[in-house]
């Protein structure tokens, strides 16, 4: 039996775990943050919060090189808590949301895939987890 590896990613965004949570979870919002950097973007979103609901989110390079769907079902919704979700692929990814002094940490635990390199996968992760940070900080 193989033990899947797992990746963190964090960051701590300086608005309330309600606010974090509306904005993680919204389309419209997920198409302006969901990419790792400006030659990426985020041109559809769907997400259907609740256990069993689905998601998708198209990433695409700008230039048009490259595009892919990440999609998933949820397995667990706690309400500006919690989310965990099974991806197309069967990984699992859990994001915890704390609240703490008007600052809202938010913790990605992903199952690494096999095709990239293990530092390479956090460094995405990071950076649209960073974009998304910045993305809410500039809104409040």
């Amino acid at each position: 039996m193989t033990t899947q590896t797992k990746i963190n990613v964090t960051a701590v965004v300086h608005a309330s775990a309600e606010a974090v949570w509306k904005i993680w979870n919204t389309p419209n919002d997920i198409m302006q943050w969901n990419c790792p950097d400006l030659s990426w973007h985020c041109p559809k979103s769907e997400n259907d919060v609740r256990v069993n609901g689905k998601f998708k989110n198209r990433m695409e390079a700008r230039d048009g090189s490259f595009g892919f769907d990440f999609e998933g079902t949820y397995d667990e919704v706690d309400l500006y808590r919690k989310l965990s979700y099974r991806l197309a692929d069967a990984r699992k990814v859990t994001t915890i949301f704390t609240e703490y002094d008007g600052k809202t940490t938010v913790v990605t635990t992903f199952d690494a895939e096999t095709e990239n390199d293990l530092k390479m996968q956090k460094q995405g992760w990071q950076a649209i987890l960073t974009n998304f940070s910045n993305y809410v900080e500039s809104k409040n």
